[in-house]
């Protein structure tokens, strides 16, 4: 079923709904991030520690606070990040709609194109964020500011952008997958929404499932990013970068350890953007629809 395109709200609407919410969904769901990324992070064979008892760990460890150290970049990127999401979504919609309609195959590329696009703003936020929730990072840096100042004068602006490319692999699965699926469930296996209580369900029930399935297209490509952003940290003048292009990387992984460490910190990732994903739909729908009417 083709689908028509929606008409175009102000970019302001996109970036004041894309922040809300977006730190909606980092407020309830970011421990969770904090956990996957210690899993990518681990090399070997070794079996992970449950979700539940990495938390507290962490908490017993560190306190409660380390749980959502990390945070501010993610926060201060989400009114962009979201804005270039759901904004560029819809322009690329235009770009491959046939006689004025959008199809699945659209719906999927329109969504690849917006995360190859979001790739460029997150890239600098990722990689701080990523410095930060490293627990072999835990005495370098004192906060965000001085996880800014210390890469830069170590390793120059540029370093800020190191992990693009994987950046966007991981973004454009998952945003293909994302945006596909909820057009898939939306148009043809979703019944119609008769009230808004039936449509808050429609949204949470599409964004949860297609959250999920862009998690499994992407996590390979996460670990990847995760690792090649880690590792300049610690590395020292004169030393190779184990981790470098995406596909490269991921066989050498699977070569080291295994087809699993693809999938390290799945579970966390899975259960964060998952129901992350049916409250990141429900927040952005409902304040787009309220910005429209008031």
């Amino acid at each position: 079923m083709a689908q028509q395109p929606q008409h175009h709200q102000p970019f302001s609407h996109h970036i004041i709904a894309g922040a809300i919410a977006g730190t909606s969904e980092i407020l309830v769901m970011y421990p969770l991030d904090v956990v996957k990324t210690r899993a990518q992070l681990s090399t070997g064979t070794a079996k992970a520690l449950p979700i539940f008892g990495t938390m507290k760990s962490i908490v017993k460890e560190h306190g409660i606070g380390r749980l959502y150290r990390g945070i501010l970049p993610p926060i201060l990127m989400e009114a962009p990040k979201r804005a270039v999401k759901f904004s560029s979504n819809e322009t690329y919609k235009g770009w491959f709609s046939r006689n004025g309609k959008l199809y699945q195959s659209g719906a999927i590329a329109s969504g690849m194109m917006a995360g190859v696009t979001e790739a460029f703003v997150v890239v600098p936020f990722e990689l701080v964020k990523i410095r930060l929730q490293a627990k072999e990072n835990a005495g370098l840096y004192l906060n965000t500011a001085d996880a800014i100042k210390k890469i830069m004068k170590n390793e120059g602006p540029l370093a800020f952008y190191k992990g693009l490319e994987s950046t966007i692999w991981r973004n454009a699965w998952w945003n293909g997958g994302y945006f596909g699926l909820i057009y898939y469930l939306k148009n043809t296996a979703l019944p119609k929404a008769n009230n808004e209580t039936q449509e808050f369900f429609r949204n949470f029930i599409s964004g949860a499932a297609a959250g999920t399935f862009g998690t499994m297209l992407n996590t390979p490509s996460d670990v990847v990013k995760t690792r090649i952003q880690n590792q300049y940290a610690t590395l020292k003048p004169g030393d190779v970068p184990k981790y470098n292009w995406t596909y490269p990387s991921m066989a050498l992984i699977y070569k080291e350890e295994g087809v699993k460490a693809l999938y390290k910190g799945f579970w966390p990732k899975v259960l964060r953007l998952g129901p992350g994903g049916g409250i990141l739909l429900v927040v952005f729908d409902y304040v787009t629809n309220f910005l429209k009417e008031h």
